[in-house]
């Protein structure tokens, strides 16, 4: 007789192997970090002995479960911000936060708190895409969990990395570093086509086949992002990353929502294996993967709870039950994605996903020790039904409970027994986990009440302060308003036409001034350039007045557009907007060797009879606007402007 370090006697023994064996009552005899028999009980029992046996009865024993896809330190953003759109949700608040928060010390402690998490619900591997990787592979192996510690590259910089080289760089030197490592493998993570460059990918791409490593990627997870990049490219995401070569390399593409019957079949062709992310993509109204198609083909999909951010748990019990309900729907068939699948999707096919069932996913002699063992004696899990075969799976998906897993094995080693961890101190977690939640609602609460600390979160504001002197009035006669910019003493510098469409955002305080969206296009002959989109804030209030209606405006704030409407709406959650609509006759001119902007409008919404003018001029300083207001009074006259012409309304208010 053997003997083994380890035998866990008497449970149902759920091997998810190629024949899908089952032993009820079953046996694992485990030595070092690897299982050496699976069977039935008396089978092993006879052939092995061990010091320490373990009795399983009224539990399952399960390959631990595979988390094909998260973002382990986003479990300190929890419940930031819910029940937004993927575009606010990730640069109206979690970009923002990142920036001002992450760091290694951030990422260290969120990975602890997200691994002690997943051991507790019976997730012994998982595969992440986020910042100072180094950082959560450290802290994975503290928690003795097996990983897929992916960097994540940008165009853009990182809070790691100020540029996509050192990044590049940087993961580099964590696929060195951990290189036949026992838990971890580090592997390159461009986050995506949108947030890349065919260079980066092609270098990741690379990268991963130099050190025979995964590649992950975010695919396809919206509507926006595939039409966007079809307009681009002709081309639709997988095919486009075919193109680039980019799938020779060991892939893993998560979510996966928006592909279609031709690029399932290039994912087939090219082995690349899917994370599918039920909650989330439920939580965001991303949409819903075509998973049947994808398990009618063969393809290796996984489950992924994604992070902590968008899903707000790490529960792949939740997946799983979701998983074989959803599509169900979907397809209006009941015999889709059964619980067998489900399961096998937590387990084996997210480690061929992973491209590590070699090593994990299933109960088989050889491979490592990494095992679930989960308790079925309570009410939510009785009766237990032997009548079909299948029952267990059904138990196991449809019934059981991430609260249910009682011990936990990974690489042979306990990391949880009755329920009490054994390789986290829980306590200390939640404390430091306490004292970093309190800077970020400092954070937010302080930018939340403020219109220019929101505009700044989601950068690109030019912050400097600026005045601005201004008069408008309404003019009957364009003709002799612009024979006044004939006159002697005024040059045209440069004129345009253009068609302005402004939306107004009002808040229900008045402090925080007004917020204007603007499309901007050029119109040339019978053609418009395209459009311009920016977002210009200004004060609540007027910092001077001078003779002829002539004001001295402050705080004005401009910053490029580079969103929707829709998105700035959402995010700036204005009380109401007005709309004003204009056609545009602009002049840059110089009078008196003083640069001045002289604007003729014809307003279309709110429809205006006649047109209207508008002067300004920019400003540092009170005496320069005393100057300044005197020379638009010249001017007024010389276009032949009278006193009882001049408004002091603003377009919105018309």
């Amino acid at each position: 007789m053997d003997k083994v370090d380890r035998l866990l006697l008497g449970g149902t023994v759920v091997t998810m192997d190629a024949s899908y064996q089952v032993f009820a009552p079953g046996a694992v005899a485990i030595q070092g970090n690897r299982i050496v028999a699976v069977g039935p009980q008396e089978d092993v029992k006879a052939a092995y002995e061990a010091e320490e046996v373990w009795d399983c009865r009224d539990q399952v024993i399960i390959p631990g479960l595979v988390n094909a896809h998260t973002h382990m330190p986003m479990s300190l953003l929890r419940g930031l911000a819910d029940d937004l759109r993927l575009d606010v949700w990730l640069y109206g608040y979690i970009l923002p936060v990142e920036k001002q928060f992450v760091n290694p010390e951030f990422c260290y402690l969120g990975t602890l708190l997200s691994c002690a998490e997943m051991i507790r619900s019976g997730i012994t591997c998982y595969a992440d895409m986020y910042y100072f990787e180094e950082e959560i592979a450290w802290a994975t192996v503290e928690a003795g969990m097996r990983a897929v510690c992916g960097e994540t590259l940008a165009k853009f910089p990182t809070p790691d990395v100020p540029s996509y080289d050192e990044g590049l760089a940087y993961c580099a030197d964590l696929l060195e570093h951990w290189q036949g490592h026992e838990l971890i493998v580090a592997a390159p993570a461009p986050h995506s086509i949108y947030m890349t460059t065919p260079e980066i990918l092609q270098a990741a791409a690379q990268l991963a086949k130099d050190y025979d490593a995964p590649l992950l990627i975010h695919v396809s997870e919206t509507q926006d992002e595939v039409s966007n990049w079809v307009n681009q490219t002709n081309m639709p995401p997988v095919r486009w990353l075919e193109s680039q070569g980019i799938l020779e390399a060991k892939t893993l593409a998560a979510h996966c929502v928006h592909v279609n019957h031709e690029e399932i079949h290039i994912l087939k062709k090219h082995n690349v294996g899917v994370a599918h992310n039920p909650t989330s993509n439920l939580k965001l109204a991303s949409g819903f993967a075509p998973v049947v198609e994808m398990l009618e083909m063969g393809l290796k999909v996984g489950l992924g709870t994604d992070g902590c951010a968008s899903n707000n748990n790490l529960d792949m019990w939740e997946e799983m039950h979701l998983a074989a309900l959803m599509h169900k729907a979907v397809a209006h068939s009941p015999v889709v994605v059964t619980a067998r699948e489900a399961l096998a999707m937590a387990t084996i096919d997210g480690a061929k996903a992973l491209h590590l069932d070699h090593l994990t996913g299933s109960l088989e002699p050889g491979k490592r020790a990494d095992i679930a063992i989960v308790d079925t004696s309570g009410l939510h899990a009785s009766p237990r039904f032997e009548t079909t075969g299948l029952n267990i799976y059904s138990r196991l998906v449809y019934a059981a409970k991430s609260s249910d897993v009682r011990h936990v094995l990974i690489n042979g080693r306990p990391v949880m027994r009755d329920r009490q961890l054994l390789t986290l101190d829980e306590d200390s977690i939640l404390t430091q986990v306490a004292q970093v939640s309190k800077e970020v609602n400092r954070f937010f609460i302080k930018r939340e009440q403020s219109l220019l600390e929101k505009l700044v979160a989601i950068g690109g504001l030019q912050q400097e302060e600026t005045y601005e002197v201004q008069v408008k009035a309404q003019v009957a006669d364009r003709a002799s308003f612009e024979a006044g910019l004939r006159h002697p003493d005024v040059s045209i510098v440069k004129e345009t036409v253009r068609e302005q469409y402004d939306t107004y955002f009002l808040f229900a305080d008045p402090t925080w001034g007004l917020l204007r969206y603007r499309e901007d296009l050029v119109i040339e002959g019978d053609k418009a350039d395209a459009p311009l989109y920016t977002l210009t804030m200004t004060g609540p209030s007027k910092e001077a007045e001078y003779g002829d209606a002539i004001v001295l405006s402050r705080a004005r704030y401009t910053a490029d557009a580079d969103r929707s409407l829709r998105f700035y709406t959402e995010y700036f959650q204005p009380v109401s907007t007005r709309q004003v609509a204009k056609k545009r006759y602009r002049y840059r001119i110089r009078y008196r060797g003083t640069d001045l902007a002289v604007n003729l409008d014809q307003i279309t919404q709110p429809a205006r009879e006649g047109w209207y003018a508008e002067i300004k001029s920019r400003t540092y300083s009170n005496r320069d606007a005393v100057r300044k207001a005197a020379l638009i009074g010249e001017l007024l006259a010389i276009c032949g402007v009278q006193p009882e012409n001049l408004i002091r309304k603003d377009y919105i208010d018309f």
